[in-house]
């Protein structure tokens, strides 16, 4: 079963923007940055695809 988010299809906080890249920028796998900005994978990837981040591979 997935994790409900309740942050579906709101716009993205320029705080949002500065943590998700503060967290790639320490390595974070996608799953734990998901859980930690509560926000799906999907949203995580897409958004970072726009930014062009490289978000780290599962260890």
């Amino acid at each position: 079963m997935t994790e409900r988010f309740e942050r579906h299809r709101q716009a993205w906080t320029p705080s949002e923007l500065a943590k998700l890249r503060q967290l790639v920028a320490k390595g974070m796998a996608l799953r734990a940055i998901s859980k930690s900005m509560t926000r799906s994978e999907e949203s995580i990837k897409v958004r970072a695809k726009i930014d062009k981040l490289t978000i780290a591979k599962k260890r």
